[in-house]
């Protein structure tokens, strides 16, 4: 089996699911959405089979599955579902697994248990996703504090949006941490401009070792 990476970000909308989908595909590996909110519209795990360029085998099937595009656990009550984060085990799969969570990191599964808190018990590596936009510095040190706080693993964090050096700097200066690279915006947004893009701003061999 090899080490899971987790993909999160510092809020959702954020552009971590298109990054999900190039890294799953620069790792040939597997792709896992533990839960997702909202079904009427393409799914999370839909975007990433289109966008990664993997066989429909490579996304793992998604452990619940809630109707309604909130938080998981407003979702999930309006469904008349109850998570059990206990079963959100990580697969085991033969090649690098890439998982995904929904928001930022404190977003809720139920009253008493967050995504950050599965997060922990799992102990994989994390990378976190930042918009480059005005207000990105507090949000990222934030849950750059979060992630230590709770001694997970962080690879580094992977910037979604155009340049903006002075803000990608300083966070990775005060967040004594990896900056991976940064995915400019796409247009059109293809599963081959995805390709290209990740290869020409990121190393690929800084998710390998992770994943090691």
């Amino acid at each position: 089996m090899t080490q899971p990476i987790v993909v999160t970000g510092t809020d959702t909308g954020i552009g971590k699911t298109v990054f999900a989908a190039a890294l799953t595909g620069a790792l040939d590996g597997y792709y896992w959405k533990p839960v997702q909110s909202g079904l009427a519209e393409e799914t999370d795990s839909e975007t990433v089979r289109r966008l990664s360029g993997l066989a429909a085998d490579r996304i793992l099937p998604e452990r619940y599955r809630l109707r309604t595009p909130a938080s998981p656990h407003l979702a999930a009550r309006l469904d008349g579902v109850e998570i059990d984060a206990e079963r959100l085990a990580l697969p085991s799969t033969p090649r690098p697994l890439v998982v995904e969570g929904a928001g930022g990191l404190l977003v809720p599964l139920t009253r008493e248990v967050t995504y950050i808190d599965v997060f922990a018990r799992w102990r994989a590596p994390l990378v976190l996703c930042a918009r480059t936009t005005l207000g990105t510095i507090n949000h990222t040190l934030l849950s750059v504090e979060a992630i230590r706080a709770r001694n997970i693993p962080l690879l580094g964090i992977a910037f979604i949006g155009n340049e903006n050096t002075e803000s990608e700097d300083v966070i990775v200066a005060l967040g004594r941490t990896m900056r991976l690279g940064r995915l400019p915006p796409l247009a059109p947004l293809t599963a081959e401009s995805l390709k290209a893009a990740f290869a020409a701003h990121f190393d690929v061999n800084d998710f390998v070792k992770g994943a090691a």
